[in-house]
C-alpha cells in the first residue's frame, strides 16, 4: 500500500520524527521531499509505502497536521517519487556495474 501525505514547512520536523519514531511506522519506507524538486509548490510531500497497518497508522498519528494527497496530485507525485528512485538506481549501477 502507497500514501501521500502533503505537509506545511513548518510542521515537517515534527511529522517526520513522529512516523519514524513510531514502532510500526518506522519499519515501512518512509520518504519525504520538498514539494519543490517534485511537482513545485510550497510544502512537503511524505510518501509512505508499507502493509495497510503501517500506512493507516502513519495516517492516523499526522492526521491532524497533514493532508493525504489523492487523485491526479497523487499520481504525479508518486511518479516522480519513481523516477528519483529510478535514477538513483541507475547511478548505483554504474558505479558496481
Amino acid at each position: 500500500m502507497e500514501i501521500i501525505l502533503k505537509v506545511k514547512p513548518e510542521n515537517v520536523d515534527k511529522v517526520r520524527n513522529t512516523l519514524l519514531s513510531d514502532d510500526v511506522v518506522s519499519r515501512a519506507n518512509v520518504l519525504v521531499r520538498d514539494a519543490k524538486s517534485l511537482i513545485g509548490g510550497e510544502g512537503y510531500y511524505v510518501r509512505i509505502i508499507g502493509t495497510d497497518e503501517q500506512c493507516s497508522r502513519a495516517s492516523e498519528l499526522v492526521k491532524d497536521i497533514v493532508e493525504e494527497v489523492k487523485g491526479e496530485e497523487k499520481e504525479r507525485v508518486s511518479a516522480k517519487f519513481e523516477e528519483e528512485g529510478e535514477a538513483a538506481a541507475e547511478g548505483f549501477g554504474r558505479i558496481f556495474g
